[in-house]
């Protein structure tokens, strides 16, 4: 009997143990060496390093390159476990049309320091440190970001108003519940979502709670107009959750819904049709009269 028992003790504890080190790789930091990149791209992109002080003190790492007086300045925030060289290739078309761009690393990313990604709770203060320190850099300006992911998610959940012209956001999830259940689906299969509890409980022990990391619960709230986008084979967030969030958010709003568009990066993917409808948004609501 006490074989048996031990063995039914094991074989809960393995798979809990295996989801107490899959929270902690989700919610461990990502440091890397990004500002030595600064050199190799400057030949045909010079950009200024920059570290902006955020409410909790942090000092959030990020480049910023001015662009043309009038046009305009794009934050520009990356996806989970990635950094500011993400969104690079978007940074330099923006500014090839004249918008400043600023690229930052969220906390525990890149460079910015941080014991642990919070999934929107803290990057939202780094989102809205870097929007003030835009208006501080350029204070004629109008000012628009562009999202990915746990980037988009941090725009939506950042302490308001911001007081943007024009948001982007890309494969953003609605609920953080949905975005656990999906991932644990892909990787456990369809009994997967069942164990999600377990590590929305780690969230809630490290963060206190998980209510404020529902982007559908604040998008209403942005002061903007809205360009969402979606990849029809995205199963991380897949098109029906933008569908909901496109609902919830308050107008002028739109969505587009890639062919083919997985949960990756959709400037990559869908090239020169995603610069032109992302000049095309921005320049409606940033370049207006």
């Amino acid at each position: 009997m006490r074989r048996i028992l031990t063995a039914v003790l094991l074989a809960g504890l393995v798979p809990l143990a295996g989801l107490a080190g899959l929270g902690e790789l989700l919610s461990g930091p990502v440091p890397t060496s990004v500002d030595s990149l600064a050199a190799s791209i400057s030949a045909d992109f010079p950009v200024e390093s920059v570290e902006i002080p955020a409410a909790d003190g942090t000092r959030v790492h990020g480049w910023l390159k001015r662009g043309m007086p009038g046009a305009g300045a794009v934050l520009l925030v990356h996806s989970l476990r990635s950094n500011r060289v993400e969104m690079l290739s978007r940074a330099k078309f923006l500014n090839a049309e004249g918008y400043g761009v600023l690229l930052i690393d969220l906390r525990a990313h890149g460079e910015t320091p941080g014991d642990r990604i919070t999934f929107g709770a803290r990057e939202a203060e780094d989102v809205e440190a870097a929007v003030a320190y835009l208006r501080t850099r350029f204070p004629s300006e109008a000012i628009g970001a562009i999202g990915v992911s746990l980037g988009a998610a941090a725009i939506v959940l950042a302490p308001g108003p911001l007081n943007l012209r024009a948001v982007v956001l890309e494969s953003m999830h609605p609920t953080i519940r949905e975005a656990v259940d999906n991932r644990m689906r892909l990787h456990l299969g369809e009994s997967g979502p069942a164990l999600s509890p377990l590590l929305l409980w780690q969230l809630t022990f490290r963060l206190g709670g998980t209510a404020e990391l529902d982007p559908i619960a604040r998008i209403a709230g942005l002061d903007a107009p809205v360009l969402l986008i979606s990849g029809t084979d995205d199963r991380h967030t897949p098109v029906a959750e933008t569908e909901r969030l496109l609902d919830a958010a308050r107008a002028p709003k739109q969505a587009w819904i890639v062919p083919g568009g997985g949960h990756f990066n959709m400037h990559a993917y869908a090239g020169r049709e995603y610069e032109d409808r992302i000049l095309e948004f921005l320049g409606a609501h940033m370049r207006r009269a």
